[in-house]
């Protein structure tokens, strides 16, 4: 009996050693605030994803790469605002100068695309900011407890 409980206490000492999910999670943490402070927004997601599967526990952890992915995708989104809008003004300038009937009603069809594009853009990055903004609601009534 007495080997069992001195196991018993072994095993316990042993595991309560161990380090937490965070501590674990917090050098794939620097090195997904390394990406994205690189400008390297995709990696930084695929790397958020990667965390979130190898350490499902790590609360802290994933709440604050919740707040990278977020700041990652906006800053995906606005550069593909800003590659949409270049496409935009571009065809718009081609197609008052196109005399090919079939080429000009072809430059409105790509125009109207991108018109959507950029649009439902601007709705992803008003999302994510008014996400942000909620986000930031929630932590300061959660520290103010």
């Amino acid at each position: 009996m007495k080997i069992f409980t001195w196991l018993i206490l072994c095993a316990l000492t042993i595991v309560s050693c161990a380090p937490s999910e965070d501590e674990q999670a917090a050098h794939l943490l620097a090195q997904i605030k390394a990406l994205y402070e690189r400008g390297e927004y995709m990696q930084t997601l695929d790397s958020i994803t990667a965390l979130r599967m190898q350490f499902p526990k790590a609360i802290k952890s994933r709440r604050e790469s919740l707040r990278l992915w977020q700041q990652a995708s906006l800053k995906l989104a606005q550069y593909d605002i800003a590659q949409t809008d270049s496409a935009l003004q571009a065809i718009l300038r081609e197609i008052p100068g196109e005399d090919n009937l079939y080429k000009a009603n072809m430059m409105r069809v790509e125009r109207d695309s991108l018109k959507a594009r950029y649009e439902a853009m601007c709705g992803v990055v008003r999302m994510i900011r008014m996400r942000q903004k909620q986000d930031t609601k929630e932590y300061q009534h959660a520290a103010n407890q």
